[in-house]
C-alpha cells in the first residue's frame, strides 16, 4: 500500500518523506526544518515498525494484587474518595480507607465475625470509633423515602391542580399575597 498525499496513517514512511512528497506535490509550504534533516539526516530513518513478540515470556508484567487489595476496591465502589481530598503534606497521614483496611484485618484475625458481614461491621466500628463513611450517591440531609408516600406525594399537586380549574380558592399561603398585590400574573 504506497502513501498518498492525502493519507492520514502515521504508520507509512516517516514525517520526513511524507513531509517532502507534501511540498513536492504542493499542498505543503516547505518548512524550514526540512533542508536542515536534508543536509543531516538521521543514521537511522525513524519509521514505525510492528514490535515482534518476544518468545520465551507469556506474559512480561505479572499482575501484583495484594490480599487488601479487594477490600480497598470495594471500599472505593461502595464509599468513592470521601469529601476531603487527602493530605499528604503530614508524614504519618491515613487515608479513610487505609484505616478501614486496618480494621478490617483487626477484625478478620479476631475471628468472631462471619466473611459476610465482615464489611459491614467495618464500617460500624469506624462509626463507633469516630469515622464517618458515607455511601456513594447519598445525601446527607436527606431521609430516605419509603417508597409507599411517593404515590401520595404525587397525588397532591394533582389535587390542588383539579380544585384550581374547577375555581375553588387557593391554599391559604397563596390566597394572602394575591390580595394584597392585585397585578395580573
Amino acid at each position: 500500500m504506497a502513501a498518498t498525499a492525502g493519507s492520514r496513517t502515521q504508520k507509512i514512511g516517516s514525517v520526513f518523506s511524507r513531509t517532502r512528497n507534501l511540498v513536492r506535490i504542493g499542498l505543503l509550504r516547505k518548512p524550514l526544518w526540512l533542508d536542515v534533516y536534508a543536509a543531516f539526516p538521521p543514521l537511522r530513518e525513524p519509521v514505525f515498525r510492528v514490535p515482534r513478540p518476544r518468545y520465551g515470556s507469556g506474559d512480561p508484567i505479572a499482575a501484583v494484587l495484594y490480599r487488601e487489595d479487594a477490600v480497598r476496591a470495594k471500599f472505593y465502589k461502595v464509599y468513592g474518595n470521601g469529601p476531603k481530598p487527602f493530605d499528604l503534606t503530614q508524614l504519618n497521614f491515613k487515608s479513610t480507607c487505609q484505616r478501614f483496611v486496618e480494621k478490617y484485618n483487626e477484625l478478620k484475625e479476631e475471628g468472631k465475625i462471619e466473611e459476610e458481614k465482615l464489611f459491614e461491621e467495618t464500617g460500624k466500628a469506624l462509626l463507633a470509633s469516630g469515622i464517618l463513611l458515607q455511601r456513594r450517591g447519598v445525601d446527607r440531609g436527606a431521609a430516605p423515602r419509603d417508597a409507599a408516600s411517593q404515590p401520595q406525594l404525587q397525588a397532591v399537586p394533582g389535587e390542588l391542580q383539579d380544585k384550581r380549574k374547577d375555581g375553588q380558592e387557593q391554599p391559604p399561603e397563596l390566597a394572602g399575597t394575591q390580595k394584597d398585590s392585585p397585578c395580573p400574573s
